[in-house]
């Protein structure tokens, strides 16, 4: 417990001149900002991560074998609730708050509570925590979580894979399971999704690339997984950074690319680190521009034009696809989408109920009647979900739970609204059609041109004789 931290900590304080510090997180920035800023540096120590967000990552430990030298036991993990208690038992010099999509309302009541509790309240920026690359790095990032930085980074890749280009993906860290071993994950195959033991929230990410013949690493270790990358077996002349929620990269890019939404006009000004990606933009996707309104998407032209007058500004859509109408035409059916798009990233719909409206369900059906176990326990955290059910799937204990409240609905079909089909992982015990979607850029100046025209200017396509354009 951290009561028995906090008497042996309070022994070393007193021969020790070390600032002590606790990383506020959600099992990704935190341990980046933890390896990049502190992992080997002898002016602090880390006494104590806290974990937000994600379900069942709190009771463990960083392992020693990715804390270093200084950290011998590893660093425990507790749960965020505790934070004013921890900050006075464990004698806390700064937080360092590491994660990401919180409204700034958020941040800064936070903020308070830290600086209640007398310690001090840090945010990180680029210039500490941006690992550099031998390599070109291109970053997808986005103003909010369900911006379509997925699809954006598959277009991405397609673009370069078509002129030639051996290209690798990194994606932002989703690491629940064993930290050690996770530390440099390489996924090339689908079947290296069940050795890595991969959640759904990770499937969504990973299997999208690898069924399109491309390799994408994630882990713990993101200066390690660089240098992997870098240097993969397969040939390497382009990194994507594909991001995750709203966070900046963690690398250095040479283009930064910033996904916005017109349905949250206005967000990229409003929540913690989107304003950031949105003033590092090199290029700014303005996505969903056939569903979203008029005034909505003149709003974000506005912003653009006072925030980022010199990016490069992209009209897009991401048009929906099913394989067969009829499931969905005059249908009862259960909507099921993208998890952390409707949790932390606020949204009420996506792919999947655009899909039911454009091919005419006559009704859409309400989940929460039929919910069970831990998917309560979402609805109950996220009140404003609505009508649609969030393919959570960070364990097999929620797993279980999305499989009961799917198979207990009163529906006729399941619309699979996320990237990966849920058959795979769990039995649907009634008619289900997944819903495709892919970035399409609109009017000029076009996706495609931008990215050989950046290539161009880097030398890489002089490089490359098969490069055509």
């Amino acid at each position: 417990t951290y009561n028995s931290f906090s008497r042996y900590f309070s022994n070393l304080k007193t021969c020790s001149m070390k600032k002590r510090v606790l990383i506020m997180g959600a099992a990704g920035r935190d341990f980046h900002n933890f390896n990049t800023v502190y992992r080997d540096n002898e002016s602090f120590e880390v006494v104590a991560f806290t974990a937000a967000q994600i379900p069942d990552i709190t009771d463990r430990k960083y392992p020693a074998a990715l804390a270093g030298k200084l950290y011998p036991d590893g660093i425990p993990i507790f749960d965020e609730k505790d934070l004013e208690e921890l900050i006075v038992n464990l004698m806390i010099d700064e937080v360092v708050f590491s994660y990401s999509d919180v409204p700034y309302e958020y941040i800064m009541h936070k903020s308070a509570l830290v600086n209640t509790a007398g310690a001090n309240f840090v945010l990180l920026g680029t210039k500490d925590t941006s690992v550099k690359s031998v390599k070109p790095i291109i970053s997808v990032c986005a103003t909010r979580t369900g911006c379509g930085k997925s699809q954006t980074a598959r277009q991405l890749v397609e673009i370069l894979m078509e002129g030639g280009l051996k290209v690798v993906a990194i994606r932002h860290p989703m690491p629940y399971g064993d930290l050690a071993k996770q530390k440099v994950q390489r996924f090339a195959t689908v079947e290296d999704l069940k050795k890595h033991e991969c959640t759904i929230e990770e499937m969504e990410e990973y299997e999208p690339h690898v069924v399109r013949g491309n390799v994408i690493y994630a882990g713990v270790d993101y200066e390690a997984i660089l240098r992997a990358a870098e240097n993969d077996p397969d040939g390497c002349d382009v990194i994507v950074w594909d991001g995750g929620n709203n966070d900046f990269p963690f690398y250095a890019a040479d283009l930064h690319i910033t996904v916005t939404d017109p349905h949250r006009a206005g967000h990229g000004m409003l929540y913690y680190p989107g304003e950031v990606n949105l003033r590092m933009s090199d290029v700014v996707i303005i996505n969903k521009i056939d569903t979203a309104k008029p005034k909505s998407i003149a709003k974000i032209r506005k912003m653009l034009a006072e925030i980022v007058p010199e990016a490069i500004v992209i009209d897009a859509a991401s048009p929906v696809s099913v394989a067969d109408e009829s499931l969905i035409r005059n249908k009862k059916v259960l909507i099921v989408e993208d998890g952390p798009t409707l949790t932390h990233g606020g949204m009420k719909i996506g792919a999947g109920t655009v899909a039911a409206q454009k091919f005419g369900a006559s009704e859409i059906v309400d989940p929460r009647p039929f919910l069970v176990g831990k998917l309560k326990e979402t609805f109950d955290i996220y009140p404003n979900i609505g009508t649609v059910l969030p393919a959570m799937g960070y364990g097999e204990e929620q797993l279980r739970d999305l499989e009961a409240t799917i198979n207990a609905c009163d529906c006729e079909t399941v619309v699979i609204g996320t990237p990966i089909d849920l058959n795979r992982v769990i039995k649907i015990n009634k008619p289900s059609i997944r819903v495709s979607y892919d970035l399409q850029s609109i009017g000029q100046p076009a996706f495609k041109d931008v990215i050989n025209d950046f290539l161009t200017k880097k030398g890489i396509a002089n490089q490359k004789e098969e490069v055509v354009y």
